[in-house]
């Protein structure tokens, strides 16, 4: 362990992260899961890869977020690699893998027909060249000439950002690949040669949504492995049920239609299977926001049905069209790869009953039927806890995350190790104990008073965390006439780069919503005072949690809502404090905080800061760091 922290730029004694790595390398010698809350500062990182490196066995780590992901393969790995590769006398290899999606295929270039030279009047793909407007083609012919000299694929690498409709008329997803041995572009596809390198590595870096649809597909899809490294594991009960059950709208059908008509000349055809995206869409509208019975209602199980049935239809004919190219050979395997794909999603909805939770999310122009596991403790006992070795990691994880999750108790250890930044000697934790509850009309006006006052204490230099959309634009209309300083607001801008702005400007505020809780890193006076408007515990009317609700029965505020709760909070507050010398002030609105009877739990959850139920005093602090 010694060999990699010495080498660290301002390298430091970290006990805590001592303690981790020993924990860790136990669990991989002893075949035994560990789950570890690292607090923010621990250098959890390291103290999981140098144990993984040094035991020699294969390691995939999935990490919730990008930032985390490009700070693995990009930083963290390369050093290890070259610090502990001539102590272990081996090269160390890693790679990274993503959803196929997220490269360009290099077949669909080819079929685009850009080139003046390859359109052809009776060409089926021209139509949908010439579908796209002008902007879009002059993307498409970027990004592939980009493509000629990418070693990745990789369109996150693109230095542009290109439109999403661009990037989608150059790649596929897995439902409709047919894979490289049936393509003629197979020998330079982008995907396949990351899973080739994949397959290579002894350190294989994913996303935690790749991971769970590895675990859906019977474990197909990443290479074999001995140990399992899940990053930000607090999130991996929601990303799990979203990636093991089924989801499907007209946007299924629709793609569907694209990818039949390229190949199927019948606009009958094509017709009757958009026509089953609006059926859906017309039994499920009303139920938007709602859980629906389990089986299905009749209506929508007769939609899925006759879209089943249309399914079918499609395979029939295209197994007698004969094609005369590669181009065309492979608009006809892409469609039956799609068919198949969407023939064992619609039988599997089918087959819906009490152990799934089906509800309708989305919106009334574009609902989607969601059906997700209400337990998914099985499917990742089989998936993962029988199979794997897993080290689960977080900077806050939910007290009972192991029993959630399907961890078997006789064969998991825990371990809590502290941050080793001083918060009670650099951050204060202030509540609006005075405030009425966050339900109460008179709320939103006096929570912005005090946001007000509290900005103007640190010079801006805030992040302001909210509830909702709604809430969060109300504020920053309330307050943006009041304050000298420059406001964000998330979906201003793409989440990069709204971030590196807000970071370049020392005195300018963001105010945004939950997918700023967590992977946010801006350490320095820039982010000196971090405010949410109340506790986020979950929505009362999320369907998939007021189903586990009930299963849980009584004890459901305690087993479900505080955890969440307890740990979403403590994300936001991690926000705060980056390193040994920051400073500043995290204030929260809600004065049940101050007054519940559960309080000490959630405060328990969050770093152990000087509290005060006094706005001056949060001010003084905050004057302190801005002058």
């Amino acid at each position: 362990m010694e060999i990699a922290t010495t080498a660290l730029p301002n390298a430091e004694s970290r006990p805590g992260q001592k303690e981790m790595a020993q924990a860790v390398e136990e669990a991989l010698q002893n075949g035994i899961h560990l789950v570890v809350q690292a607090g923010t500062g621990t250098g959890k990182t390291i103290a999981y890869l140098v144990p993984a490196i040094l035991s020699g066995k294969r390691i995939v780590i999935s990490t919730a977020t990008k930032a985390l992901q490009d700070q693995l393969a990009k930083k963290d790995l390369p050093f290890l690699a070259e610090q502990l590769g001539p102590y272990l006398n081996r090269e160390i290899s890693f790679a990274v893998l993503k959803g196929r999606s997220n490269y360009v295929c290099m077949q669909r270039v080819a079929e685009l027909h850009l080139s003046e030279e390859k359109k052809r009047d009776d060409s089926p793909t021209l139509l949908e060249v010439e579908e796209m407007s002008d902007s879009t083609k002059r993307e498409v012919a970027k990004i592939a000439t980009w493509a000629q000299t990418s070693t990745s694929g990789d369109m996150d690498e693109i230095t542009w950002s290109p439109s999403d409709r661009a990037t989608s008329a150059v790649s596929v997803g897995s439902d409709e690949c047919p894979g490289a041995r049936r393509c003629p572009q197979g020998g330079q596809c982008f995907s396949e040669l990351a899973r080739l390198r994949a397959g290579e590595a002894e350190i294989v870096v994913v996303n935690t949504y790749l991971y769970g649809l590895h675990v859906a597909a019977d474990g197909e899809l990443l290479p074999e492995h001995d140990v399992l490294i899940v990053d930000e594991a607090h999130g991996l009960e929601d990303i799990m049920s979203s990636t093991v059950g089924v989801s499907m709208s007209a946007g299924n059908f629709n793609s569907f239609a694209g990818i039949t008509k390229r190949i199927v000349a019948d606009p009958k055809t094509i017709s009757d299977i958009v026509d089953i995206g609006h059926m859906l869409n017309e039994v499920l509208q009303t139920d938007v926001g709602k859980r629906i019975s389990a089986p299905l209602p009749n209506e929508v199980t007769s939609v899925l049905a006759a879209g089943r049935r249309v399914v079918a239809k499609v395979l029939d004919i295209l197994r007698i069209i004969e094609t005369k190219d590669d181009d065309g050979n492979q608009r006809k395997l892409r469609a039956q790869t799609m068919a198949t794909r969407l023939a064992e999603t619609l039988d599997t909805a089918l087959q819906t009953n009490e152990t799934h939770v089906p509800f309708v999310s989305g919106t009334p122009d574009r609902p989607i039927l969601e059906i997700a596991p209400l337990n998914v403790g099985p499917t990742l006992s089989a998936g993962i806890w029988q199979k794997t070795t897993a080290v689960l990691t977080s900077a806050t994880i939910p007290t009972n995350m192991p029993q959630r999750i399907g961890l078997p108790n006789d064969k998991v250890n825990t371990l809590d190790v502290e941050s080793p930044f001083d918060y009670q000697a650099h951050a204060v934790l202030y509540c609006s104990g005075h405030l009425p509850n966050p339900n109460d009309p008179s709320f939103g006006a006096l929570m912005h008073e005090e946001l007000f006052h509290l900005i103007k204490a640190a010079g801006g230099r805030t992040l302001a965390l909210f509830t909702s959309i709604a809430k969060m634009n109300a504020a920053a209309a309330a307050l943006r006439d009041r304050l000298p300083h420059t406001i964000f607001t998330q979906g201003e801008y793409k989440k990069t780069q709204i971030l590196k702005l807000f970071s370049e400007d020392e005195s300018s505020c963001l105010f945004a919503t939950q997918g700023f809780f967590q992977g946010i890193d801006i350490p320095g006076r820039t982010l000196s005072l971090v405010t949410l408007d109340r506790i986020p515990f979950p929505r009362p009317d999320d369907p998939l949690i007021k189903a586990r609700r009930e299963a849980v029965g009584p004890s459901a505020f305690r087993d479900i809502d505080l955890p969440r709760a307890a740990t979403s909070l403590a994300q936001a507050t991690g926000r705060l404090i980056r390193n040994a010398t920051d400073r500043g002030v995290v204030a929260v609105f809600d004065s049940r905080l101050a007054n519940s009877g559960y309080k000490s739990t959630i405060l328990n959850a969050m770093p152990k800061m000087r509290r005060t139920l006094i706005r001056s005093e949060a001010e003084d602090f905050l004057r302190t760091i801005t002058e």
